[in-house]
């Protein structure tokens, strides 16, 4: 089991934790149902998939395996993360205000920010993510951008906290750890990635990732420095898009890393997994446009991570479920 600063590396590697008071996340209230809203949602049937990853695929201290049958009741998944036309309505609707407005800043990666950006301050154990005052949802990359021109991008900055909000909202739920890894895979058995276990297959790059050497140098052989918009590469056999890479999406789970040693321990299949009952951190599946293979190998899909519910970042987004 990891250490609390194995944890915390872990977060601030992949998304930095804002870590703020137990209140100012309590603040929120749920907004109101939208009456006329049309989610749109794929099918993924009832059945038993793999879940996990096999020793040696990844990181060990995330809880990564033991590989387990788990047991799905039939739910519906969106088949791209909520964009930012998406989060507009419903904060035109609602008049909502993220936790990243509120406290008038969020984390920014300094690759994306302009040469004359000025000085910012930035995360000790990973530099690159910069703390950019008037940067959130509306200004993904800092306050000199804005939502509007990236309407089919995933929105960002949002927590866990938004995330349940929009949720209340649209009449959806998140996803569970279990269904969002059984969705991601598509059907396919216990393979790395949404289209198989070979990275590049063909040639082919099949998810936006950083390519070059991290955090200094990207070639963008992806064709995308930041995120990309939805469905900007093939869907998986479920017809979901971008479950690697591209963002970190948040499950409904609270996260430990002894959960699938736990239910491999009690034996048999587990049956439509809830995760534990209580934590401090929440489940974040799928990579973003910052993993790496030299330092955040958790752009496959048996791969997890965790952040705070009160963290918000320029790589972290959502897709709904019912």
């Amino acid at each position: 089991m990891p250490t609390c600063d194995k944890l915390w590396l872990m977060s601030a590697c992949c998304a930095p934790s804002n870590d703020r008071p137990d209140e100012s996340a309590g603040e929120l209230s749920a907004p109101s149902r939208s009456e006329t809203l049309t989610v749109e949602v794929v099918a993924v049937p009832s059945g038993e998939f793999w879940m996990g990853a096999p020793p040696g695929d990844g990181y060990e201290t995330d809880g990564e395996g033991p590989v387990h049958q788990v047991e799905l009741s039939a739910f519906s998944i969106a088949p791209t993360t909520v964009t930012n036309a998406d989060f507009a309505a419903f904060c035109d609707d609602t008049g909502y205000t993220t936790l990243a407005e509120r406290d008038h800043w969020s984390f920014v990666f300094g690759g994306l920010l302009p040469d004359d950006f000025p000085p910012t301050r930035g995360v000790a154990a990973a530099p690159w993510w910069r703390q950019v005052e008037g940067s959130d949802w509306r200004h993904p990359a800092g306050p000199h951008t804005t939502y509007l021109d990236v309407l089919d991008h995933p929105v960002v900055h949002v927590s866990w906290d938004d995330a349940q909000a929009y949720c209340s909202w649209s009449g959806t739920r998140l996803p569970t750890e279990a269904e969002w890894e059984c969705a991601a895979r598509g059907g396919l058995d216990r393979k790395r990635f949404p289209w198989g276990d070979e990275l590049e297959p063909g040639g082919e790059h099949r998810m936006n990732v950083f390519q070059g050497e991290f955090p200094g140098v990207n070639t963008v052989a992806d064709g995308y420095a930041g995120a990309a918009p939805v469905r900007s590469f093939p869907p998986n056999g479920f017809g979901l898009y971008e479950t690697s890479g591209n963002v970190w999406e948040w499950c409904a789970d609270w996260f430990s890393p002894e959960t699938y040693a736990r239910d491999s321990a009690e034996g048999g299949v587990r049956v439509d997994p809830p995760g534990p009952p209580a934590g401090t951190h929440r489940v974040m599946r799928g990579g973003s446009y910052l993993c790496h293979d030299s330092y955040c190998n958790r752009y496959r899909v048996g791969a997890r991570s965790a952040n705070t519910p009160d963290s918000a970042a320029g790589n972290i987004g959502f897709r709904v479920a019912r």
